[in-house]
């Protein structure tokens, strides 16, 4: 909720009129990401054995970071670099969330371009990887529509193929399916190492570009022209999960692939392995750390409830999550239906699933193209709301850190010159190796690093800048001070808790593979400098920042360096009110080094 308007965007905004910072217009967009897990969540363990750790994280991590980025964006008004007024010090932890914010948006366009290619090949009457008889299959194909020239129109028509195809592929000791070739050796033509880049994708790099300008073109205006389309983004592929669902269970098999999602593997939950999933499940899903919530917040009203939108947000998020993994195993299960084989067998993740098992499933169906396009629509859709957040959240940290009259006039000449230079750095992932950097960016540039910038932050607000100072700024704005126990997360639970997923993070580590492809050591290399790039930003700072403060002790300085700035506060001065109101003129002299009290409650020696 964003003032009360909508779950998934606000825009309050007037049509027509610029956006006028000094006025705090920041009330335009509330970027709803909707983590679209397929897998994830109950894969492993089974759905009943996973939802015991993964609630006890959503309540004691998840919730809570979501409202301590939200509260902490919409006191201030400001984006991911502007917000560290709160202690300047630490300002290099938004530099870090800007690094990791375009590692993400970089790759996750190019996953967006390949779900529109996949979308404009569904535009036919037989899906083009239905069949084995194309020039790209090979000797080991063996699809599971049988190997004639029918259509699927039919449901009649589609089980009489699917008895013949069923025993041809039984039958076969490696079985390579149809839809496998498809994306390997027609969509991405994949090279044999990364380092082998080969061409570029001229298909796939068209519809990159086509996906850039669709971004651009929602966020050519700011908020005020992305908080309209979010409306659809994020509410039509509630449409299209719920029209896949009831296709999806009235299926044969259907029931199976529920039944495997359901069971729980009970003897799984204490397993440190299931918990440390359970963890980064929720972490990653609600996007702590990235910048994004903290962007989209500073476009609030300043007494806006963002302590409801926080937990109305997370719950759907979660519940979206599951309720997505009921219309991919009730496919999944139809898939092993025919097959004769257990789910187990057929489902897969990441890339697999979503462009080979899912496709592959769709082609059993009835009308498969309209089934197909549906599908990869609401792909389109789900990518298309996140990289929304992931380009205001440069677009907006860049305009607040030069902050002149007119790169604020012309915030759309950065957002196309954002756009563009994502565009050209996107273009290496569109070669024939392009999906082994694609995974090795998913990998590496937002692993663990998202995991020390939210610690780092936590311990900024709580411990330096002081949790009572916080907490007296989130009653100022909200009208009432934060509950007890979300006072405790944030002081204690959440950053153990993260602290946990960091640990369990090292320990469980294993080097990155594609398939039977292992990545070589240089590679792994580039892979831990894109990690380190977003988390050496900083200490990099921090040494910057005290070497630049006054004082004629180094402990002088870093006590200085800690402090709020003056300027940290509400935006509008008729919010500037109590302990902020001294600092509402513009002629408060800002007192020496030894006159700023160190309100914080960890006091460096």
């Amino acid at each position: 909720l964003c003032n009360g308007e909508s779950l998934f965007a606000c825009n309050g905004a007037v049509p027509g009129e610029p956006v006028k910072k000094d006025e705090n217009s920041r009330r335009g967009n509330w970027g709803n990401q909707i983590e679209f897990v397929l897998t994830s969540v109950g894969y492993a363990v089974g759905l009943g054995a996973f939802m015991l750790p993964y609630f006890i994280m959503l309540v004691f991590c998840g919730i809570p970071l979501f409202f301590l980025e939200l509260s902490f964006g919409q006191f201030a008004s400001l984006g991911c670099l502007g917000v560290w007024k709160i202690s300047p010090m630490f300002k290099g932890v938004g530099y870090g969330m800007m690094v990791v914010s375009t590692y993400i948006g970089i790759y996750y366009n190019v996953v967006i371009c390949i779900a529109f290619y996949y979308f404009f090949m569904s535009m036919t009457n037989l899906l083009p990887w239905t069949y084995c008889n194309n020039p790209w299959n090979t000797p080991d194909c063996s699809g599971v529509v049988g190997t004639g020239s029918q259509l699927n129109g039919s449901l009649t028509n589609a089980t009489s193929t699917l008895v013949a195809g069923v025993s041809e592929v039984v039958n076969r000791s490696k079985r390579t399916s149809p839809s496998e070739e498809y994306w390997k050796h027609y969509v991405l033509n994949i090279s044999d190492d990364i380092g082998n880049f080969g061409e570029v994708r001229l298909p796939i790099l068209g519809c990159l570009a086509i996906s850039w300008f669709v971004v651009f073109l929602c966020l050519i205006r700011g908020v005020k022209s992305s908080g309209k389309v979010v409306y659809f983004t994020a509410t039509f592929p509630y449409v299209v999960l719920t029209i896949l669902f009831i296709r999806g269970i009235t299926l044969d098999g259907a029931i199976n692939g529920i039944k495997y999602y359901l069971t729980p593997q009970w003897q799984k939950v204490l397993d440190a392995k299931v918990w440390g999933d359970a963890a980064s499940q929720i972490f990653y899903s609600l996007g702590c750390a990235w910048g994004g919530l903290i962007t989209m917040a500073s476009y609030n009203k300043f007494h806006n409830n963002c302590f409801r939108d926080s937990i109305i947000i997370s719950i759907t998020n979660c519940a979206t999550s599951v309720y997505a993994g009921f219309v991919i195993f009730s496919i999944l299960g139809f898939m092993a239906h025919h097959l004769n084989v257990p789910v187990s067998e057929v489902a897969d993740h990441g890339p697999g699933l979503a462009f080979v098992a899912y496709p592959e499933a769709l082609t059993l169906l009835p009308i498969s193209p309209l089934w197909s396009l549906l599908f990869f629509f609401m792909l389109i859709l789900l990518g298309l709301g996140t990289q929304f957040c992931l380009l205001e959240t440069l677009v907006t940290a860049i305009v607040d850190e030069i902050g002149t009259d007119w790169i604020i006039r012309n915030k759309t000449v950065v957002t196309l010159s954002v756009a563009i230079v994502g565009f050209l750095l996107g273009v290496p992932l569109t070669t024939q190796a392009g999906i082994y950097w694609l995974l090795l960016m998913d990998n590496y540039a937002a692993s663990f690093s998202l995991v020390i910038i939210s610690c780092i932050m936590c311990i900024c607000i709580m411990y330096i800048y002081g949790h009572t100072n916080y907490f007296k700024d989130v009653e100022m704005m909200l009208g009432f001070p934060p509950p007890l126990f979300f006072k405790v997360c944030w002081r204690f639970i959440s950053p153990v808790i993260i602290s946990f997923i960091l640990i369990f993070t090292v320990i469980q580590y294993k080097p990155i593979t594609y398939n039977d492809y292992i990545y070589p050591g240089w590679s792994l290399a580039i892979g831990f400098s894109m990690a380190l790039s977003s988390v050496i930003c900083i200490p990099i700072y921090a040494l910057y920042k005290i070497s630049r403060s006054p004082g004629a002790t180094f402990r002088e300085r870093l006590k200085y360096a800690c402090r709020s700035h003056p300027k940290w506060g509400p935006a509008l001065q008729e919010h500037r009110t109590g302990r902020y109101a001294p600092m509402a003129s513009e002629d408060t002299v800002e007192p020496s080094v030894g006159e700023i009290p160190f309100t914080g409650d960890l006091y460096i020696l």
